[in-house]
Parts: C-alpha cells; structure tokens; sequence
C-alpha cells in the first residue's frame, strides 16, 4: 500500500482513479477504523459517482506510522484543521467531497469550516458529548477486553490495543464531558447527514445539531434499524442517496479556481 510522508510521520493511503473535472472523494474513517476498515464501500461510491477517491489511515491506525500528537480533547480539531489541509495540499487535491464516519464526520464538519469543500457526507456524526456516548464507549471497552472486538481490530490494525486505549480513554476523561464543535462550525457547503435509528454511539439529537449549526443546504437520512454502521449496514442506501444527493449539488473541479 503506498505511504506519503508527513510533518507527522508516515501515513497509509489509495488514491484511486476518476473523472478531474470532479470533486474528490475524500474519506475520514471512525476512531476504531483504517482504510481496511471501510470494505468495499470506497470503490463502490467512488465508481457510482465517477470520481477520485482518498482513502487513508490517520497516524496510528491501521498501518500508518505512530501518532506523535498527544491524545487530548482536540484531536479532531487538530487533524481537521492542521493535518488533513496538508495531506490534501501534499496530493493536489482541493474542494473534496468529504465523507466521514463518526470521528471523520466531525472532522468533516470541522474541515469544511475552514477550508473550501464542495459538500460533506457525515455518518454517525458527533457535535456535543451525551450519555449515550459513554454508554456506547463503556460497551465498546467490555468487548474489547472480553475478545470479540479485539479480534476484529487486530485483523485491521498494526496496534489495535494503543488505537482501542487512545481513542476510549479520551473519550471517557473528565476533559471531554464538555466537549462540542457546535460553536465551532461555519460550514456552507450541502452537508448530507445520515445516522442509523438503532446507532449506539449517539442519540438523533446530533443531527439536529448539525441542522442547527451548518449553513448550507442539508439533507438528512435515517436508515430504519442501522446501528452506527450504515455503511456497511445499508451500503447501496448510503451510495443511491449520496450519487443522487451530489447531483443535485454539482460543483467541479474548475472551482479550485475561486480558492
């Protein structure tokens, strides 16, 4: 798998093919996840659509080097704002498509605030911490160490239990009971929002956060019985709404002009 040199040691990524009249397909993946981690779901938007793809592991993950950064309640917007603008300058890629999970959904949002995109997908997003967060963590954490997810991560990851204590412990520290990026967002690009109704990382109030913090357009899916997954729950839900949500937002490459 190719590895592109950072400020910030190296990093895993695939830089697929596509129509450079486009916008680019950039994915940002969960806290727990890599680009192994995202299956086929990649490939097979970024054929839907006909556009470049991105795909790649943050520091620490999956087999990208180390995360020299220490873990603190900002890391979202330490990679949204500092790492990922020069990751995508490094590779020529400007006013994406960001589609992100979880985590990547935050920093999505929070990319798209200071920084050109043509338009975001956020799965699963988080704005403000709840209960419902700990209780998904706390869940996460039993499995963990009962096996079951351990198992699963080890299979994706070079470090699977330093990615698990990084990401859950942050998660769980008294710093982050007051965490938000409501107040932070400034985002005008089309913002398709899509959380499951059986998700157990967050409650259906995140996305009315979002609503409430974008401004620009913003279309909302609910799949009925999806957990925080719906990518690979509803795979061909998620891309039908995303190829149609995008065609009815077109903007192309031609647009990097007005950077």
């Amino acid at each position: 798998m190719p590895i592109i040199d950072t400020r910030n040691g190296p990093l895993e990524y695939v830089l697929t093919d596509g129509d450079q009249d486009l916008a680019p397909l950039v994915f940002l993946h969960g806290g727990l996840s890599c680009i192994a981690a995202w299956g086929r779901f990649p490939a097979r938007l970024a054929a839907a659509t006909g556009r470049r793809a991105l795909v790649y592991s943050r520091h620490g993950n999956g087999g990208s080097g180390p995360d020299p950064l220490p873990r603190t309640p900002r890391y979202m917007h330490e990679h949204a704002h500092h790492v990922l603008p020069g990751l995508l300058d490094d590779l020529g890629l400007h006013r994406p498509v960001l589609v992100g999970h979880s985590d990547g959904a935050s920093m999505a949002l929070l990319y798209a605030s200071v920084r050109p995109a043509t338009a975001v997908v956020a799965m699963g997003p988080h704005m403000y911490f709840e209960e419902q967060n700990r209780l998904g963590i706390e869940a996460a954490r039993a499995s963990y160490e009962a096996g079951p997810l351990a198992k699963k991560m080890a299979l994706v990851h070079d470090e699977p239990r330093t990615v698990f204590e990084r990401w859950s412990e942050v998660w769980l520290s008294p710093g982050f009971r007051d965490w938000s990026i409501e107040d932070d967002l400034d985002v005008t690009a089309p913002v398709l929002m899509i959380q499951g109704d059986a998700d157990e990382y967050g409650s259906l109030d995140q996305l009315d956060s979002v609503g409430r913090s974008v401004r620009g357009p913003v279309q909302r899916l609910v799949p009925e019985g999806c957990d925080h997954y719906p990518y690979l729950v509803c795979p061909e839900l998620v891309i039908d709404t995303t190829r149609a949500f995008l065609a009815a937002h077109p903007a192309t490459a031609s647009a990097e002009a007005a950077r």
